[in-house]
């Protein structure tokens, strides 16, 4: 908890100050007031006093009530502050190292779990900061200078005032120490919780088409279970507490005044001014070992709030903490344009044991189109993400214009690069912000995305929507096509003017016609720009300036040219896909 300190800004370290300033105030005036009734008591009982000494006495307490009450007022207004400020800064902490993260890191935190790390986890610690802040200052100070107070008073009402603050921290330190596994058990199963409802959200057309929706009630109803089961053990737990902390408040009220009785009547009953004094060294002893029990019960809100407060916190640090695993080169310049090389690459996944890629070289120069076929599984997503750096290779090298990428500042490596990805990404917003997404040295104005549409084959859906170009994008595409939010995306990716294409199979959401339509634009309006394709489609990748076949990670079919024909003559895995896909005749005609 303390390491999310450095998130706090000056700004809320001052409020913080201020705050703790006010507290101390607070506890200066509240602890007067225990004094001020001895004075009434004594002032009461003693002859002669006077109304006035009795009304000076009571308004003087009236001043402390009305500035304890306006110190804590001020001082709730900066906690606020203080904790909103802080939870900003920390999930602003958060969502910019989840921003820096590689494909890696996004393997070992699962997507929910980092929902749950930036909303649930941060409020914890902003609810943790708001209530406690006060407390956790607040009732130490009080709580000892109390018993600074009173020590002195009487040395029987001190011993067993103590013992009474004994057993009650001897409580909740067993109820901490019971349920502080139980709170880190919750927040992972909360995370699986998250991981269920999402998994059946995005999947929920699946589940229908199945008839699995009571499989998915099940599997949510077990994990329901188990979160409910441990949340009630811990709250019925803590609920312990608060009862516990009253009765021992009111037994220790009734010890006091029964035992400060049997001291005033040792008082010889001639000494009446012994006896006074006495009697208001009980009522101030009574008040002041009540203050303890009432530090004692804000220590509980604390207790409530603090494992899992802690909890969070350990988990908001194992997302701030992790290391990144692809780190930003200097370079912004290369002695080339437009070519992607891959020399001797061999890649396998953290958590596997084998070789997704084996030792796979090639070369793409400026304006060719190299193509990318093969079995599911054979690594041919895996190959274009390398070149994308969305993975760094485990052996070998990929240069982007003639330099590793892993030497090129990220800016300048994706200003270089437009990415299509096989399952199209489209964001809330209009059709202009999706096209124009991200940042470019390209020119960002209408005239690029219209020119960007027309080569994706988007003008004609796109016209055909209310607004044009200002036709709102609902999240996730949820308002358009498959193939609409393909060719979206393939737009975006033009709009950049890229020096390479990368189109992870982009085109399987599309139709022949618009699939030939757009290679065509493509072939004839960025003639200079290199294209990566992965395609399961013969047609798609027939005419390609080179074609390389991937069986089981390797590259099984790379003649010196590599063309449709000379594979089909010369690879077996190339010509079995073929064959499988398309006659004989059709083989003669696709592509035209």
């Amino acid at each position: 908890m303390l390491r999310l300190l450095k998130q706090m800004k000056a700004k809320q370290w001052i409020m913080a100050l201020l705050c703790v300033v006010l507290i101390l105030g607070q506890i200066y005036f509240d602890l007067r007031l225990p004094d001020y009734m001895s004075d009434l008591t004594v002032q009461i009982k003693t002859p002669g006093s006077t109304v006035s000494d009795v009304l000076h006495t009571g308004l003087e307490m009236l001043a402390c009530t009305l500035i304890s009450a306006v110190m804590a007022i001020f001082c709730g207004y900066l906690n606020a502050q203080v904790a909103a400020g802080f939870s900003y800064h920390i999930r602003e902490s958060v969502f910019q190292k989840v921003a820096d993260f590689g494909q890696k890191e996004m393997l070992e935190f699962s997507v929910p779990s980092l929902i749950n790390r930036t909303t649930n986890d941060i409020t914890q610690i902003q609810m943790f900061v708001a209530m406690g802040m006060q407390t956790m200052i607040k009732a130490p100070v009080m709580a000892v200078w109390a018993v600074i107070k009173i020590v002195n008073k009487s040395w029987t009402l001190s011993v067993i005032t103590a013992g009474f603050v004994v057993a009650l921290l001897a409580l909740m330190l067993i109820v901490v120490l019971v349920i502080l596994p139980r709170v880190k058990r919750v927040q992972k199963l909360t995370d699986n919780i998250n991981l269920i409802s999402r998994e059946n959200l995005t999947g929920i057309s699946v589940v229908h088409a199945y008839n699995a929706e009571e499989y998915q009630e099940d599997k949510f109803e077990k994990a329901n279970d188990v979160l409910m089961r441990t949340q009630l053990f811990n709250q019925r737990a803590m609920a312990l507490l608060m009862p516990a902390v009253g009765l021992a408040m009111n037994a220790l009220s009734l010890t006091i005044y029964w035992v400060g009785a049997a001291i005033v009547n040792r008082v010889s009953a001639t000494d009446l001014a012994g006896r006074i004094s006495t009697f208001g060294d009980i009522v101030v002893f009574g008040t002041y070992a009540t203050y303890i029990i009432m530090s004692l019960m804000m220590l509980v809100m604390i207790l409530v709030l603090l494992p899992m407060a802690q909890v969070s916190a350990v988990r908001i640090n194992e997302v701030l903490d992790a290391p990144i695993s692809l780190h930003e080169g200097k370079m912004t310049e290369a002695p080339e344009q437009g070519t992607v090389e891959f020399r001797d690459v061999s890649f396998r996944y953290p958590s596997s044991s084998g070789d997704v890629l084996e030792h796979v070289s090639f070369r793409a120069n400026k304006g060719e189109t190299v193509a990318f076929i093969g079995a599911t599984g054979s690594g041919k997503t895996t190959l274009v993400s390398l070149a994308a750096r969305f993975y760094d290779a485990t052996e070998g090298q990929v240069l982007i214009d003639g330099q590793d990428v892993r030497s090129y500042s990220f800016d300048a490596l994706y200003d270089r690069i437009g990415y299509v990805t096989q399952r199209a990404i489209v964001f809330a917003g209009d059709v202009r912000s999706n096209v124009l997404f991200g940042e470019s040295s390209a020119p960002q104005d209408d005239e690029s995305v219209q020119r960007a549409l027309s080569l994706a084959q988007a003008t004609e859906f796109v016209d055909k929507l209310p607004g044009k170009l200002d036709a709102p994008i609902a999240q996730a595409g949820a308002n358009v096509s498959g193939g609409q939010k393909q060719r979206l995306s393939i737009a975006r990716a033009l709009a950049r003017k890229p020096e390479i294409l990368i189109f992870d199979d982009s085109f399987s959401a599309l139709d022949y016609r618009t699939d030939a339509s757009l290679r065509a634009g493509l072939a004839r309006e960025l003639s200079d720009t290199t294209c990566l394709i992965v395609a399961q489609r013969i047609g798609t990748i027939r005419h390609a300036d080179r074609i390389v076949v991937l069986d089981e990670g390797r590259v099984a079919g790379i003649v010196e040219r590599g063309t449709h024909d000379e594979l089909m003559k010369n690879c077996s895995v190339y010509r079995e896909i073929a064959m499988s896909q398309l006659s004989a005749a059709e083989l003669e005609k696709e592509g035209v």
